[in-house]
């Protein structure tokens, strides 16, 4: 209950348009301690959950795994980890690329489902609980890859949870 309450207060800060992506390029010391603020340990963790949930336990673990190996005693970039990921999932999916548009991009999306029939339509578009002029910028270009899982009627006691990767601006 205490982790939801921080990732919602963390979402809260994120949904407004001054807020800061997870991951950016840094010119001082200054920067650098911006960076580091509850925000970003928040979301952070959050992406990672998601990312272990989408990817399964055992695949996120065995990425873990190879990424501790590869870099213990020495530094990292987030690119890293992403690359053990990348290496587990043997190219069935572009971890690296997935992340960059959670980390490099200032706040979450919001994904519109519409149900017409047997017809389900997505479509995500940036989400901003109130706008502040004085930050205000654009953020049309916006784009992520979301991991979503779904459950159909058709579940069995083997096979219930499905995935889509919902890479476009809409998609079905």
């Amino acid at each position: 209950e205490d982790f939801l309450n921080l990732i919602f207060k963390a979402m809260m800060k994120d949904s407004l348009n001054s807020s800061h992506p997870v991951s950016s390029a840094v010119q001082s010391s200054e920067q650098i301690e911006e960076m580091f603020d509850a925000l970003s340990y928040i979301k952070g963790a959050s992406l990672l959950l998601m990312l272990k949930h989408y990817l399964s336990k055992d695949v996120f673990q065995a990425s873990i795994e190879i990424y501790l190996r590869n870099h213990n005693y020495g530094s990292a970039r987030s690119d890293d980890l992403w690359d053990s990921m990348n290496e587990i999932t043997n190219g069935t999916l572009d971890v690296k690329k997935l992340m960059k548009t959670w980390i490099l991009h200032k706040g979450f999306p919001l994904v519109t489902v519409v149900r017409k029939g047997k017809v389900i339509s997505l479509q995500q578009e940036k989400f901003l609980y109130r706008v502040e002029p004085e930050n205000w910028t654009s953020d049309a270009s916006y784009l992520w890859h979301i991991p979503l899982t779904y459950i159909t009627s058709r579940c069995n006691l083997t096979h219930c949870t499905n995935a889509y990767l919902l890479d476009q601006k809409s998609g079905m």
